[in-house]
């Protein structure tokens, strides 16, 4: 048996890229992952490997790449890691009208980036930096539109970050 991780795949069924969940789930069991299994159809994939999360990482991105010939970018964390980021959600998690998120950024330069970028958005979006990742929530309708949302959706950031709205997050813990 090995350590529990949770992959998120960017990009996924959203904007261009799509995939059928179950394909996802057969390329990366056939890459040697064990008990995985996937959740709702935006790249979310829970698995099992004796492997460090780099290592996940590298060994995921390179299978769904040959498997589906797209650039993929996937984020792994152990889920013990995703439960205590939930857990730290500095805001209210639950405000009607607002959409409650979490994007994980692999790379501490791009964090430090993107941190000193939002700390100059002066919006109706509440914004805070935590443990390699950027919590934020915004009304319903702006996200897309919105100064962190553009930001975050930037090509340059592709490879290092993703975002989760927070209620996919408890899906993915169950």
């Amino acid at each position: 048996m090995g350590n529990r991780y949770a992959a998120f795949l960017r990009g996924v069924n959203v904007g261009g890229v799509n995939l059928k969940m179950a394909d996802v789930a057969a390329a990366l069991t056939g890459a040697g992952f064990s008990e995985v299994r996937t959740l709702l159809a935006s790249g979310n994939v829970l698995l099992e490997s004796p492997n460090d999360a780099a290592t996940v990482r590298r060994t995921a991105e390179a299978a769904l790449r040959s498997r589906f010939d797209y650039p993929a970018w996937v984020l792994v964390y152990e889920i013990d890691a995703v439960r205590d980021i939930v857990e730290a959600y500095p805001f209210e998690p639950e405000v009607p009208g607002w959409h409650s998120y979490v994007t994980f950024v692999a790379d501490e330069q791009v964090l430090t980036e993107l941190a000193t970028l939002i700390a100059e958005i002066a919006a109706d979006e509440k914004i805070k930096v935590g443990d390699g990742v950027i919590y934020w929530q915004i009304p319903k309708g702006n996200t897309l539109d919105s100064a962190v949302g553009k930001t975050m959706g930037k090509k340059r950031y592709a490879s290092a970050t993703t975002t989760r709205n927070l209620r996919t997050l408890s899906k993915v813990l169950g």
